[in-house]
C-alpha cells in the first residue's frame, strides 16, 4: 500500500460492534461502506479530516453478513468555511472474515512487544492465513511519549490482519506513560471512552480488563500523573453490572467461549513495589468465580511464559480459571545481541485450549493443551 493509506486499516471487535481504526498519511475525509449503508468518521455530522487515525464503527452483524468493507477516502486541498477543495475519492475494499460457525478457533496473541515490530509480526504469523482473531494485549509500544510510538499497534494490525479478520485490544501499564497516554483512546478503540469492556464475536465472548499501572498510585515514577484505584474502582463497578445483564453477556445464546483479556494477570500477587489492589483484584476473581465462570484467562506483562491452574503456585487470590501468560521479548546473546520476541499461538478446539509459545523463528518454546 502506498499514498495516504500506507497500511491496512485494523477491525476490533468491541460489545457488539467492529471499531475499524485506519492511520493515514495526509488530511482527508473518511467513510466505509458496507452492504448498502455507509460508515462515516464525523463529529456530530462534521467529518473528520485533521487526525492521523480514523475510526468508523461498524455494527458487528451488518460486516459479518456482508463479508468485507470498502473503504473511502479524499485527500483535502484545501478545507474552508465554504467551498473546500478536496481531490478525488479513492476506494480500497478489504474482505472480512468472522470467526469460523464451527470447528476450531485460532487466536494469537501479541502483547509485551516494546516496540520489537518485526520480531513480533515473524511470531504472530504462526497461523498465517488462518488466523481467526488476534489479540492486542498491552504494552505494544515502549510508552505513549509520542504518537509515533502508536506506529507499532497499526503496523502489527495490519501485516497480522489485513483488516480481514477482527482484533481484540487490552491497555498495558507501559502505555499509561508518557505525553500521548491521556488520548490514547484516540487512536486504539474504547467503549464509552473507558479501555474495559466486554466483546461479542462469533461463538466467543469475552470481557477486557484493565488494571492501569503495575505500583500504587504515590509512586514517585509518576509523578502524580496517575490517579489508577480509583479508576480500578469504576472497573468493579463496570463488573458488576456485566453480571447484573448476564443474559446480554455472558449467557447470552450461541456463546461456547467465555475469556478474560488483561494485560497483568491480576490473580498473581507479585512482590513489593507491585503487590498493591489486594481487595479489588481479590473480588474481581471471586465475581469472574461465582457469576462469569469464564473458559480462560489471557495475560502479559511477566515477560514469562507459562499457565496458571486454580490452586497452583502463581494464584494467590483464587483465579476463576486457568491463565496464560503468553507473551516474552528478550535479547539474543554474544556480541551483537538482537532483540527477540516470543508470542502465543491459542486454538480453541472443543472444551480444549491448545496452547503454542513461538518464537520469530517459529521455534515452538513450549506447549500445553489445557482443558476448558
Amino acid at each position: 500500500m502506498e499514498g495516504t493509506m500506507k497500511l491496512f486499516p485494523t477491525v476490533y471487535a468491541v460489545g457488539n460492534e467492529y471499531q475499524i481504526f485506519a492511520p493515514v498519511e495526509k488530511d482527508c475525509v473518511m467513510w466505509i461502506s458496507c452492504g448498502d449503508r455507509c460508515f462515516y468518521d464525523d463529529n456530530n455530522g462534521i467529518l473528520r479530516s485533521h487526525v492521523k487515525v480514523h475510526r468508523m464503527v461498524v455494527p458487528m452483524a451488518v460486516l459479518d453478513e456482508a463479508g468485507g468493507y470498502t473503504v473511502h477516502y479524499r485527500n483535502i486541498i484545501e478545507r474552508k468555511a465554504y467551498f473546500s477543495q478536496m481531490e478525488d475519492e479513492q476506494t480500497l475494499y478489504i474482505p472480512f472474515r468472522p470467526i469460523p460457525k464451527e470447528g476450531p478457533i485460532h487466536i494469537y496473541h501479541v502483547a509485551d512487544v516494546h516496540n520489537r515490530n518485526q520480531p513480533a509480526i515473524a511470531a504472530g504469523r504462526y497461523f498465517g492465513k488462518d488466523l481467526d482473531l488476534l489479540l492486542f494485549n498491552g504494552d505494544i509500544p515502549d510508552s505513549s511519549s509520542s504518537f509515533e510510538h502508536f506506529s507499532t499497534i497499526f503496523m502489527l494490525g495490519s501485516e497480522l490482519t489485513g483488516g480481514q479478520v477482527p482484533a481484540v485490544f487490552a491497555r498495558g501499564n507501559h502505555d499509561l506513560r508518557g505525553l500521548v497516554a491521556e488520548n490514547m483512546t484516540d487512536y486504539v478503540p474504547s467503549c464509552n471512552g473507558n479501555t474495559f469492556y466486554t466483546f461479542r464475536t462469533g461463538r466467543i465472548w469475552g470481557i477486557v480488563l484493565d488494571c492501569g499501572e503495575d505500583k500504587n498510585d504515590w509512586n514517585e515514577e509518576y509523578g502524580g500523573t496517575i490517579c489508577c484505584h480509583d479508576f480500578r474502582l469504576r472497573e468493579t463497578e463496570f463488573l458488576k453490572d456485566v453480571i447484573a445483564r448476564a443474559d446480554k453477556e455472558y449467557d447470552a445464546p450461541g456463546i461456547e467461549y467465555k475469556l478474560v483479556v488483561c494485560h497483568l494477570p491480576f490473580p498473581w500477587r507479585d512482590g513489593a513495589p507491585f503487590n498493591i489492589e489486594e481487595e479489588i483484584y481479590t473480588e474481581w476473581c471471586q465475581l469472574l468465580k461465582e457469576y462469569v465462570k469464564p473458559d480462560l484467562m489471557i495475560n502479559g506483562h511477566v515477560h514469562r511464559q507459562y499457565v496458571v491452574y486454580p490452586g497452583q503456585d502463581r494464584d494467590h487470590r483464587g483465579t476463576p480459571c486457568p491463565y496464560v501468560v503468553g507473551t516474552m521479548p528478550y535479547r539474543s546473546e554474544g556480541e551483537d545481541p538482537k532483540d527477540l520476541y516470543a508470542g502465543n499461538a491459542i486454538t480453541l478446539d472443543g472444551r480444549v485450549a491448545h496452547v503454542v509459545f513461538n518464537n520469530q523463528d517459529q521455534e515452538i518454546l513450549g506447549r500445553e493443551d489445557v482443558r476448558l
